[in-house]
């Protein structure tokens, strides 16, 4: 499989005037921790919430007018099939998304909503994926590929020329890796003006397909489902087309992060930046602020997707502020006696700290008749500030 600049060149004219040029934001906070000069490019906040729209729009415009009228199949986690979706609408296309029963509802709706039928079929992409290949065959649909189609990847390369135009002298960009599509355009792009920019790929630790392959080890992934907060980029089996094609050429470096990392990036994100990105969006300022990587003096992270599901939002920010210290759930002991509560939110209260709920534990085995267990849950600074609180605690006779 071949994609050049001209082709991504192509492409770009093809999608003028349907996506957003994205905008390019310094970084203040990210660069002052990594050292590097940091910027954002913030797919998050392009027309159905990711990139995904620039390749699925080159590839549908580029059907025949027989294929058009067929239609076309596609699978995905969410992101590809909104893009599919949308761009289908628009060229009058019928389309049909296979998407896997694990992907987040948000996304079905969303891609629903663009006009495609849904089917839900298997609990990971690969499974969607074979459903997918087999409307194909029995249907005549024409199959918009996630990754491995030149015209898919020449659309996500254009991501990479609005980069060279923003930040010519870029020395490093940091790009999430799924099936590897984004990654292969982007390189192929940015290679081609500015061959000594690096390009680092991140992936889940749940999904490692293309890092193992990347680095000549085992791929093999024994469990059945992939289970991470970064579903658009959960792929179980790596490319062998697109490692050989383009990422064992042109990507530098491809590293994986864990779920609490992304979790964690997120709520910088949502803290420091003011934006809203997916697990997958984010995994690449994971990758940023947990690894040692060569940066040069000027990086960019693509932040490749917005569409995170609401309900696990607040779960994210609470999980994250507590690793952080933000946020602690405290259990002392005390005698049961009038003032105790009184005298212990005091201190708390004393030393600066939020309470957020407490609640009151006679009953439970341990406790001696005279005793009573509170529970605090507690709004802090940073851990130095928790452990003033459970020194001040012990002082006044609570026991832990």
């Amino acid at each position: 499989m071949k994609v050049t600049i001209e082709d991504i060149q192509r492409a770009r004219k093809v999608l003028e005037g349907i996506i957003k040029h994205t905008e390019v934001d310094k970084s203040w906070s990210a660069s002052e921790l990594v050292g590097s000069e940091v910027f954002l490019k913030h797919e998050n906040q392009q027309f159905t919430g990711s990139f995904k729209l620039r390749g699925a729009y080159n590839k549908i415009s580029n059907l025949s007018e027989m294929e058009k009228r067929k239609g076309v199949v596609a699978s995905s986690a969410g992101n590809h099939a909104q893009g599919v979706a949308l761009s289908a609408s628009k060229a009058g296309v019928k389309s049909v998304i296979v998407m896997p029963t694990t992907a987040p509802l948000v996304k079905v709706q969303a891609t629903q909503n663009y006009g495609a039928e849904v089917i839900l079929h298997g609990e990971i992409y690969d499974e969607a994926y074979e459903k997918a290949r087999e409307l194909e065959r029995t249907e005549g649909y024409t199959f918009v590929h996630p990754y491995e189609d030149p015209w898919v990847i020449a659309g996500q390369g254009t991501i990479g020329l609005e980069l060279m135009e923003a930040l010519p002298d870029l020395n490093s960009i940091i790009v999430p890796v799924g099936g590897g599509g984004l990654i292969s355009g982007i390189a192929t792009a940015v290679k081609s003006v500015n061959p000594r920019c690096k390009i680092i790929g991140v992936q889940s630790e749940q999904a490692p397909g293309m890092e193992k392959l990347f680095h000549h080890q085992s791929v093999e992934l024994k469990q059945k489902t992939i289970s991470t907060i970064a579903d658009g980029i959960a792929i179980k089996k790596p490319s062998p087309i697109m490692f050989a094609s383009f990422i064992e050429k042109l990507v530098d470096e491809i590293v994986t992060v864990s779920d609490d990392e992304i979790a964690d990036a997120i709520v910088f994100l949502l803290e420091r930046a003011k934006t809203v990105a997916e697990g997958s969006g984010a995994a690449g300022v994971a990758a940023l602020l947990n690894r040692k990587l060569d940066l040069g003096e000027k990086t960019c992270v693509i932040l490749c997707g917005g569409n995170i599901d609401l309900n696990i939002v607040a779960k994210i920010i609470e999980k994250g502020q507590i690793r952080r210290g933000r946020l602690v759930e405290l259990s002392v002991v005390v005698d049961d006696m009038p003032g105790n509560l009184n005298k212990l939110t005091q201190v708390i209260a004393g030393l600066g700290a939020n309470i957020m709920q407490v609640h009151h534990d006679r009953i439970s085995n341990g406790l001696f008749l005279r005793e009573t267990r509170i529970e605090f849950v507690l709004e802090t600074k940073n851990w130095e500030h928790i452990e003033q609180i459970r020194s001040a605690l012990l002082k006044v006779g609570a026991r832990f």
